[in-house]
Formats: C-alpha cells, structure tokens, sequence
C-alpha cells in the first residue's frame, strides 16, 4: 500500500496501472493526471543502503532489495538502479570499461575508457565488409580474451559451403578455441543477467512499480557509433577533415546494420522502444555545419524510420542541445521522446514541447548542495512550466542519483506530487 495521501489506500495492482498509464500518457503527449516522477537512482541505491558500489554491481539479491526499499519508501512513478552490469565485460577482458572492486576502488563508478580500437587505415576493410572486419580485427583489439579470433579465416569462406569444411582445423588452433570458450562463458553470464532483469521486473510490478520505459533495443547516432567505440573522440574530429567522404560512408554502414538490429530485437521482444545516447553531437562538440553534415541527418534517418514501423526513439540528449532544438522540431510529432541533460529545459518546452516528450528537469546539483526551498521552487516551476499541457516526464539531468541528499530526494518526491496534478 501508497504511504503517500494521494495514492494511500490503492492496492499495488492498481498502482501499476496507474503509474504505466501516467508515462504512457505523457510519453504519447497527452495529460496524465498528474506529472510522473522518474527516479534514476543508480548508485545513490548503493548510498542508501550502506553497501559499496562494487556489492550493488555483484550481487543481485543486495541490489534488488535496496531497489524495492527506495521505491517503496520515495514512491516515483519509475525507479531504476544500475544502467549495466559488469559480468560480461569482466569475462571478456572488456579494454573500454573500468569497474568498482575490480580496475577502480569498491566505492568507485562505472567508468568508459575510450581508445582507438579501429585506426584510420581500417576504413577500407571496414567499409568492404563491416562484420567480417568486427568479428577479426575489431573483437582482438577491444576484449582481451577474444583476441584468438585474429586467427580465423576470412567468413565469406562459408560461402565455400563444403569445401571450406576441410578449413575447420583452423578453428581447433589453441587461441581460437580459447576464444571461443570466453565467448560462451560470457553468453552464460549474460543469461544470467538477463534471468535477473525478469525477475527484477516481476518483483517490481508486483509492489507497483512499472518496467523502466527505456527498455527496449540499445543503439547510437551512426556518427557516435563510428565514434565511441571505434575511433574515439580524437580520432573521429581528425576524420571530419582528412577522410569526410569514406566517415560518411561509414556512418552509412552503420545506419543500416543498427535499424537491421533495432528492427528485428524489437519484434522478436515485443518492446517498441529503442533508446539512444547521443554523445558527440551537442553545442561545442562540433559546428552547426559540421552537424549538418556528419550527425543530424543519419540521426534524423534512424528516428523516421524506427516510428514509421510503431518503434519510440528515446534520445539521451548529452550536454547542451539549445542551439539545435530546432532541427528537433522537424521530428514526427508525438513519435519520440527526448531526455535533456543540461539544455535550457524551458527553452526545450518552448521549441519542441509540441513535437516530443521532455524528460529532465531537476538539476543534479540542487539534489547533492541544494536546500529543501531551492528543490521546492525548482519543481513547482516544472511542473507549471514544462509540464504545462502534459508531455512531460520529471527526471533528474543525469541518469544517475549518485552523491545526492536523500532528505533533499525526499522534498523532491513530495513536492512532485503537490505540484504536479492537472
């Protein structure tokens, strides 16, 4: 049961309904009953319950049961805790991340370690044949326990049918087989994880608590995708300049294998939702020439055709959008949803409050060194402001809580429910 006066006495079925209906509402810019809160808590869990970053990470049951307790004691109207899980990266020998209680301290965060998997040179290969150069050049160099396969032969040989059986001994080699096996161990972890993640969903759902609604098939703008992974940040700005016309073909590449991807996870799951971080292309990164050629229309690509066929793009906009939020506006109305880190939320309202759903809001900041008055007045001016009409889902900036005052979380809560009902 709600301890809060607006939901006490319904029962955890109800509140479900509820709740899933609230977001669904302002995802499809409608007016809900009220504005829903959305609380990325991440490792603010970890914060709450006394527990170390690296025990939230590495064990389920801990950081299931301090999920449940944050949910149940803040009551927002999704909740979710860690964004990743380690299991797979940590088998693999993963060169791009770093981790609590393994390369970082047990209280440390999740961290990104951006190298140049593919070099300039690799463009020809990459373009000539994207998978067979992922699968040989690209897993030796990201994951240290898959480097074996820099020994198998070219795949087109497949193609050979029969005749390319006599070649099978090639994949008995040691580092091959080596490989192989890391591969179906982290395959094992995965679907542990996975089995976690459905029943993390049935637990939640049964105290009232909808499944996140980011939850559907994970993807980039094909500049990020070339960037991110591959070329890293340094690289890909060199690339803008030394080799525009074969980066845009590479983009290309990745456009089409990642809507092939998006397209078929989510009719295989039944989620109509893909979610994309979008790094590179906000004020600063790049010029509003450079934006019009080498991110915005691949990206604008990738959304039209992830709703012509009924699939929502959830847009993590990184860092500062406001001198772009008009080519937002030119998205299909009521067919994406945009997440602000650190844009003019207001002005997000004003441009693009008709065209998509605006998550955010709360500034992180206010949460961490803010007072109980600051966060009152904070909220009551979105609520009025962007939530205005409906379409509107609060959120902090950041999608993580890590570092905040729980006193302050808890003004926040409370002053999202005064405020926000229509």
């Amino acid at each position: 049961m709600a301890k809060n006066p607006l939901d006490k006495g319904k029962s955890n079925e109800k509140l479900l309904a509820e709740r899933q209906q609230r977001l669904n509402d302002a995802l499809q810019l409608e007016q809900p009953d009220r504005v829903p809160l959305f609380m990325p808590a991440g490792y603010l869990l970890a914060e709450y319950g006394g527990v170390t970053h690296a025990e939230q990470h590495h064990d389920f049951d801990t950081a299931q049961e301090l999920l449940e307790e944050f949910a149940l004691d803040f009551e927002p109207d999704s909740v979710l805790g860690l964004f990743n899980n380690p299991g797979p990266s940590l088998v693999l020998g993963d060169r791009m991340t770093k981790w609590p209680g393994k390369q970082l301290p047990e209280n440390g965060s999740f961290q990104f370690d951006e190298h140049e998997f593919m070099k300039a040179e690799d463009y020809d290969d990459f373009l000539d044949d994207p998978s067979d150069w992922a699968i040989r050049t690209y897993l030796p160099r990201a994951f240290k326990k898959l480097d074996g396969f820099k020994f198998l032969p070219p795949f087109i040989m497949w193609c050979f049918g029969h005749y390319h059986l006599g070649n099978l001994p090639m994949y008995a080699a040691p580092p091959v087989q080596e490989s192989l096996e890391a591969l179906g161990n982290a395959i094992q972890v995965a679907l542990k994880d996975a089995a976690h993640i459905g029943e993390s969903t049935e637990r939640m759902a049964a105290l009232g608590f909808p499944p996140t609604f980011l939850a559907g098939a994970l993807i980039e703008a094909p500049f990020d995708f070339m960037s991110d992974t591959l070329r890293g940040m340094r690289g890909i700005m060199l690339d803008i300049m030394r080799c525009p016309e074969k980066l845009l073909a590479a983009e290309q590449k990745a456009l089409k294998y990642q809507l092939d991807f998006a397209l078929s996870f989510c009719q295989a799951t039944g989620l109509k939702r893909a979610f994309i971080p979008l790094h590179r292309g906000s004020d600063g990164f790049m010029s509003l020439e450079q934006f019009e050629r080498f991110y915005w229309p691949q990206l604008k690509e990738m959304m039209v055709t992830l709703t012509e066929h009924d699939i929502m793009p959830i847009c993590f906009y990184e860092g500062v959008w406001d001198q772009r939020l008009e080519y937002l506006a030119d998205l299909p109305k009521g067919k994406t949803a945009g997440w602000f880190q650190r844009s003019d939320i207001f002005k997000v309202k004003d441009v693009v409050g008709d065209t998509m759903c605006i998550i955010g809001g709360m500034k992180n900041s206010l949460l961490k060194n803010g007072t109980v008055e600051k966060v009152r007045a904070r909220t009551k001016e979105l609520c009025e402001r962007v939530g205005e009409g409906g379409g509107f889902i609060m959120s902090t900036g950041v999608g993580e809580m890590e570092g905040s005052d729980l006193e302050l979380v808890r003004t926040w809560a409370e002053a999202a429910r005064e405020f926000g009902a229509y």
